[in-house]
């Protein structure tokens, strides 16, 4: 008789992201709205300047919007862009990251995220990103049944 092997319970590696889009610290916020927008993103993790495996920081579409207060206060779209130009990724991103590992079990991240309204957490190996896990990651789960 052959013995049933146990079942794994999922781990943050199973439903993570592993290409992840990035952009660096001295970047133009019109760059983060660009690649936002185009790649219908909501997180992008910052990597340093020379070494693109080295996460430093997190720009949100938050971030985004907070730096380009201009939308707020009525300015048109050449504004809006003008605005962006001036802005770097290091003026609005966060810096205060809390990142997951791939081994981490999926209950675990789940509850981090929940428990501390995180849209995302970077996956980080050995010092290195290599991963997200975000939101859309249970979401699609979810809907897979």
């Amino acid at each position: 008789m052959v013995t049933p092997k146990p079942i794994r319970p999922m781990s943050v590696r199973d439903l993570m992201s592993h290409e992840v889009t990035s952009v660096r610290r001295n970047d133009r916020l019109s760059l983060v709205d660009d690649v936002m927008r185009l790649g219908r993103i909501r997180h992008l993790p910052v990597v340093d300047d020379d070494d693109d495996t080295k996460i430093v920081g997190l720009v949100s579409l938050r971030d985004v919007f907070r730096g380009s207060l201009a939308r707020a206060l009525g300015y048109g779209t050449r504004a809006q862009q003008k605005l962006l130009d001036m802005l770097f990724v290091k003026e609005v991103m966060t810096t205060e990251l809390v990142t997951t590992t791939p081994d981490t079990p999926l209950a675990e991240a789940a509850r981090l995220m929940a428990h501390r309204k995180l849209g995302c957490l970077p996956v980080v190996e050995d010092g290195k990103l290599v991963g997200i896990l975000t939101e859309g990651d249970f979401v699609s789960l979810a809907a897979k049944g």
